[in-house]
């Protein structure tokens, strides 16, 4: 091995430990939302059944047959919400329904789902869509939905990016490595998958890029005011 195939291959070694990092926080940071939404709802239910309590108690004594009731209560609302989904599970078909400013998150809360079904070489691009789907979500927070762009993002991660998923899963697993038209599955899949996340990349900058005009022409505007009030004054 060369100095220089070495080099490579410290450089490919960065990058999956850089990928790994990103992915292992995104699904850290998940699960402690996940959990902080978990741990409400259980405290809104035992602290709406302890009112109930206190409030029937203020009229009929609960004795010890009550106060055993209401702590069978807790423990059933406790445990039911601990086991309950904190979400529904999200479908392709509900994808077209999520609000924009949704949608780059819902999207990729159902990719995640997707992800141990898909071949292993392309679950690197998986993750790197997901962190890319991240950065665009608050940009779209001020993106108005009549907007063309707001159309194109929608028809991209809305639509064209869960239907290349769920196309390449209908594909028999025997053939998925079978060569037609110059491509297997598994290429087309990753080449698929490449483009959509170049794609999101191409759209989130020049979201920004708008951005960074306005934030441009307003520092003009401050710099020409400030001029202007150094030479009246």
């Amino acid at each position: 091995m060369t100095d220089v195939d070495r080099e490579l291959a410290r450089a490919d070694a960065l990058l999956e430990r850089t990928r790994d990092r990103a992915v292992s926080q995104r699904t850290r940071r998940n699960k402690e939302v996940e959990f902080a939404r978990r741990l409400g709802r259980i405290a809104g239910a035992d602290a709406l059944i302890i009112i109930g309590a206190i409030v029937v108690g203020l009229f009929y004594p609960l004795g010890m047959m009550g106060a055993l009731g209401v702590m069978a209560l807790l423990i059933l609302a406790t445990a039911f919400f601990a086991i309950m989904p904190v979400s529904a599970p999200v479908t392709v078909e509900a994808l077209g329904q999520v609000p924009l400013k949704a949608l780059p998150m819902t999207t990729e809360r159902w990719l995640e789902t997707q992800r141990p079904a898909l071949p292993a070489p392309v679950r690197t691009l998986v993750d790197s869509i997901g962190v890319k789907l991240e950065t665009l979500a608050p940009q779209l927070a001020t993106l108005n939905e009549s907007e063309p762009a707001a159309a194109e993002v929608r028809k991209l991660i809305g639509e064209q990016l869960p239907e290349l998923v769920k196309g390449y899963q209908r594909v028999p697993e025997p053939l998925r490595k079978v060569e037609r038209n110059g491509l297997t599955p598994d290429q087309q899949l990753t080449q698929g998958l490449q483009l959509i996340d170049d794609e999101i990349a191409e759209m989130t900058t020049q979201i920004a890029q708008g951005d960074l005009d306005a934030l441009a022409t307003r520092g003009r505007y401050l710099q020409i005011r400030y001029k202007d009030d150094e030479i009246a004054g």
